[in-house]
């Protein structure tokens, strides 16, 4: 995938011109994915490229109230490369950036840069100084600058709204299924193994200790039935969010107990992603309650995932 960044006056445009989706695309959910297939209907000598930005606009604007991520932009940019695109323009959403014109962004980005042919937003896109500039606006542009608009309902075949915003609040609700339901994925959180204090030996069930990016939205504390991506293989696991409270601790900690695997991972890179959650933290009276329980929820989770095959 090529990437483009900085002056787009130095970009190479695809010499056919380009078929450009516009957004920020945190974690490329369903609603986005209706976005990035509108460019499928049309020229298929154009090149389909996505615009997106390196940070979330929110976080020069109002920083204090900037919303956690749902994807890391790594992430971001292979999910986007799964949904077809060729090319990826990462914007770094600046000073200089926020007060172009709907006009100078048109035409520094997408006519110079890219030399699009063909732009999809979705519903209610703004863009420009202050968000000035609605779809209408590029509409217009577009027939100034000679590139078609195709503007993209994010709904579902239901009738709801696919919007980051919804996948954040059931992520921080714990509820898996319906953040799944509007990504067309369960929810991950990427990460690092790192060493721990190695309690999960002592009780019986070996954890992998997940340190991963404090950009990311983080689910409800509690239990939950999890697959676990490590070197490109799958895994069932039982993981625990939260701040350990029969120890008494405070710090938040992501552990992992994959079933039936029992081999150290620390350095590897992997890739947790909630399937249900089983219930929620709470303080157990002692060790052996703690053991006790620990079993339920493995228990639990191979249920979770006994249920999903049949």
């Amino acid at each position: 995938m090529i990437i483009y960044r900085g002056d787009p006056l130095a970009w190479e445009p695809p010499a056919a011109g380009a078929a450009v989706a516009i957004g920020v695309f945190d974690g490329v959910h369903l609603g986005h994915r209706r976005v990035l297939g509108a460019l499928r209907d049309g020229d298929d000598h154009l090149v389909r490229v996505a615009v997106t930005f390196g940070t979330h606009p929110a976080a020069l604007l109002a920083p204090e109230g900037a919303p956690p991520r749902l994807s890391t932009l790594k992430r971001r940019l292979d999910l986007l490369a799964e949904a077809g695109i060729e090319r990826v323009a990462v914007l770094e959403f600046d000073d200089h950036l926020r007060t172009l014109s709907p006009e100078q962004f048109v035409e520094r980005f997408l006519v110079a840069g890219l030399r699009a042919q063909c732009v999809a937003v979705g519903a209610g896109f703004r863009f420009g100084v202050d968000a000035k500039g609605t779809t209408s606006t590029l509409e217009e542009l577009g027939g100034r600058f000679g590139f078609c608009v195709k503007v993209v309902d994010i709904r579902c075949d239901d009738g709801t709204e696919i919007r980051s915003t919804a996948i954040r609040e059931a992520v921080a609700a714990g509820d898996m299924a319906r953040a799944a339901a509007m990504l067309g994925r369960p929810y991950e959180l990427e990460g690092i193994v790192v060493p721990g204090d190695g309690r999960g030996r002592e009780l019986g069930t070996p954890t992998a200790n997940v340190s991963f990016p404090a950009m990311l939205a983080v689910p409800l504390h509690g239990v939950y039935a999890v697959t676990v991506t490590i070197d490109g293989i799958d895994h069932e696991a039982v993981a625990n969010l939260g701040v350990r409270p029969t120890f008494g601790e405070a710090a938040e900690v992501l552990e992992v107990h994959v079933l039936g695997l029992d081999r150290n991972l620390y350095g590897k890179q992997v890739t947790v992603a909630f399937v249900e959650r089983i219930r929620e933290e709470r303080k157990f009276d002692g060790i052996e309650a703690l053991k006790a329980r620990i079993r339920e929820d493995v228990a639990a989770a191979q249920r979770v995932f006994a249920d999903r095959v049949s």
